[in-house]
């Protein structure tokens, strides 16, 4: 099976990414392909936090 010409791209090295500090449980967290095309608007490292950005003072 071919993959068409020339080679693959390197995935670049992860400290690489960029990253940012969740406001709940101040964790760095990096970019991830999922959150590329809203990067500036996501805030927390996961789910969990998010839901419990209500529960924090």
């Amino acid at each position: 099976m071919a993959r068409g010409k020339g080679k693959i791209a390197p995935k670049p090295a992860k400290q690489d990414l960029p990253s940012k500090v969740c406001p709940v449980c101040n964790r760095p967290f990096t970019w991830r392909k999922k959150w590329a095309k809203d990067w500036d608007q996501v805030r927390y490292c996961s789910e969990a936090c998010r839901r419990k950005k209500d529960d924090t003072p």
